[in-house]
């Protein structure tokens, strides 16, 4: 683990917000090394250049996913979006098939599924998640961070009720990887975006599959799911990959470019680390919050702090330098590495006036 010292200097040098910045649960900022890393492979691009290079870095961002959802690399798929790998989910179940939701999760984790038309689709608060799974259950679909207010799922009792009722799962990680430990390997699927918390480039997202794809048809594969890429150009692929890449969508290269140097720093600071720099700093606005008589959900454990019925005050303090969001009515603040005490007395102090 990192000391201190080490953190805040790794994290000063490849940092600097214009203003306070408190809303990577909409989008993070860019480490410094990472846009060198997208200004250079956007120079490949300019000078006609060969772009070997950035095939590289898709694999080894694969790889350092791999490594911080504890599975293997051969387990991992390199898409685009959330909604495509929900979708290609969503495509496997039979009619009839019930899946169980939390209400008012994240768009992409439940709208394939109800654009089927042939599912049903149930919708339970999260805390209620894991008690509303019964045998008729046939996937249980859910963000283990609900990004409207930064409550965390109980993923532990999710995770034996569905065992004990051979219901299928699919976590979306969005929210909390690069900050909240995560072990995808106790999940059937699993996904996540690459522009929040871990610090990369839109357009990136990874999906996680058991050994054996769990009964899913790569429906979306081009000839980057074929075992042998380049001998899989034209016409039907006529062998995909061997691995979960043959759900493969066709790789955005710069931004894997920039995220593979995103991925490095998070691996130098470490996820502990960073995980509990993040949760005292939501600790220390949550107390903040209560002085003030506000109620934040949740009431602790995450790194997103929201207070309901105080959404409407976004446009103001972004005129004042504070960056955060309006979501469902809430105010949220969304607290990283990049983030210090300062910040949040900062926004604390604004919302006393």
């Amino acid at each position: 683990m990192e000391t201190t010292e080490t953190f805040d200097s790794l994290v000063r040098a490849e940092f600097t917000p214009t203003g306070t910045y408190l809303n990577t649960a909409s989008n993070s900022l860019l480490p410094a090394r990472t846009v060198t890393a997208l200004h250079e492979a956007a120079l490949l691009r300019a000078q006609g250049r060969p772009l070997n290079s950035l095939f590289e870095d898709v694999e080894a961002c694969r790889a350092a996913y791999a490594r911080l959802a504890q599975v293997p690399v051969e387990r991992v798929a390199a898409g685009a979006s959330v909604a495509a790998h929900t979708g290609v989910i969503a495509a496997s179940l039979p009619p009839g098939a019930e899946v169980l939701t939390a209400e008012g999760d994240f768009t992409s984790v439940l709208n394939p599924f109800h654009v089927r038309g042939d599912l049903k689709v149930r919708e339970v608060p999260v805390e209620r998640i894991a008690e509303s799974v019964r045998p008729e259950t046939d996937l249980v679909a859910v963000s283990a961070v609900q990004s409207a207010d930064g409550r965390i799922a109980d993923l532990p009792a999710l995770r034996e009720a569905a065992r004990e009722h051979g219901a299928r799962t699919y976590v979306d990680f969005s929210q909390g990887a690069g900050w909240l430990p995560l072990d995808a390997g106790e999940w059937d699927f699993s996904a996540s975006v690459a522009y929040k918390w871990l610090l990369g480039p839109n357009g990136i997202a990874f999906l996680v599959l058991p050994e054996d794809f769990g009964g899913l048809t790569p429906l979306l594969a081009g000839w980057v799911a074929g075992e042998n890429p380049w001998d899989s150009c034209y016409g039907p692929v006529t062998e995909l990959a061997h691995s979960a890449r043959r759900f493969d969508l066709t790789h955005a290269l710069l931004g894997y470019a920039g995220l593979r140097r995103s991925f490095e720093l998070i691996e130098e600071l470490g996820v502990s680390a960073i995980h509990s720099h993040n949760t005292a700093l939501a600790d220390r606005y949550r107390a903040g919050l209560a002085s003030l008589g506000h109620e934040p959900l949740p009431s602790s454990g995450s790194a997103i702090v929201s207070v309901p019925g105080l959404g409407s005050r976004q446009p103001e303090l972004s005129r004042a330098g504070i960056e955060v969001s309006d979501r469902a009515g809430n105010l949220r603040a969304a607290f990283h590495l990049y983030n210090t005490e300062a910040d949040v007395d900062r926004l604390l102090d604004a919302l006393s006036g």
